[in-house]
């Protein structure tokens, strides 16, 4: 059984990504059919999050297109289940699920940890990638910042530096989104 096309798109904060990655998740459901998910990351833990979270939901919502959103904040292999093969789902956003996925229990940041995490976030999408014709992932670019001399920032930040490697080692195409406008990096676009 072959995996589904994998698309990873990333960009900063506020940069487009999202939008970009519906719109393409939208062109892909209507080119070839199937249910559109948007398997969502992000929990309202703050005032602003909780804005960022209704936005994205209002955007799905007064397009065009039918989404059906599933929720899962850690351990996204376990969202399996909902999927088939002719669906598209798009999974927003890495940068959040590596939050959730650090910071669920109280753990020393040690390398074992780090390889846990990293394994379990990227066996999470190769699982989804087996359920589905695409699978577009969505990150944040955050390797702009000067890392600080603080060693959490360093250990987030090369852990997601090597997730974002893997991800674009094996997606079909990778984007990165500047202002709103996507600039292809790896792949044709179809």
């Amino acid at each position: 059984m072959a995996a589904a096309s994998l698309i990873f798109i990333t960009g900063g904060v506020r940069s487009g990504k999202s939008s970009f990655a519906e719109k393409m998740a939208e062109e892909h459901a209507k080119g070839n059919g199937g249910q559109l998910n948007y398997l969502a990351t992000g929990v309202a833990s703050d005032p602003e999050m909780r804005e960022r979270i209704v936005k994205h939901q209002n955007d799905r919502e007064s397009g065009k297109s039918r989404w059906r959103t599933i929720e899962q904040s850690q351990t996204i292999g376990e969202s399996v289940a909902y999927f088939n093969k002719e669906d598209i789902i798009l999974v927003d956003c890495v940068t959040t699920l590596l939050n959730n996925e650090l910071f669920s229990c109280n753990q020393e940041w040690d390398e074992s940890f780090l390889a846990l995490v990293m394994e379990t976030i990227m066996s999470g999408i190769n699982k989804i990638r087996e359920k589905a014709k695409v699978l577009i992932v969505v990150s944040n670019e955050v390797f702009y910042e000067s890392i600080a001399e603080n060693d959490l920032v360093f250990s987030y930040s090369r852990i997601l530096g090597k997730i974002h490697q893997q991800l674009v080692k094996e997606a079909d195409q990778a984007f990165l989104v500047e202002a709103g406008i996507p600039i292809n990096m790896k792949g044709v676009r179809k």
